[in-house]
């Protein structure tokens, strides 16, 4: 997975705890990884590989798990449950109300 899909990823679970207005540091926190991610010369994954993921900045214990399962599967638990809450939305079309 390239670094620019995993930002995508993180973009939009920050987009969807905003929607269902979750902790406004939690979201800060996702958008923060997504574009540190997007930023990187590194891949993420060689990162993983590395056991490096604490040079990401905004890459907290929990997203840092994250980031190994989906280096690991490809797929991301947390990241489906919330797809499942906004079935109409698609990683490419902005959120209502998210802007």
């Amino acid at each position: 997975m390239t670094n620019q899909e995993l930002s995508l990823i993180f973009s939009d679970i920050a987009a969807m705890l905003r929607l269902k207005k979750e902790n406004i540091f939690k979201i800060r926190a996702y958008e923060k990884v997504a574009r540190s991610i997007a930023e990187l010369k590194e891949p993420v994954e060689k990162l993983v590989n590395e056991g490096r993921l604490s040079e990401i900045p905004g890459a907290g214990e929990a997203i840092r798990k994250k980031l190994i399962e989906l280096a690991a599967t490809g797929k991301l638990a947390f990241y489906e449950k919330l797809k499942g809450e906004f079935p109409e939305h698609s990683p490419a079309a902005p959120l209502p109300g998210a802007a």
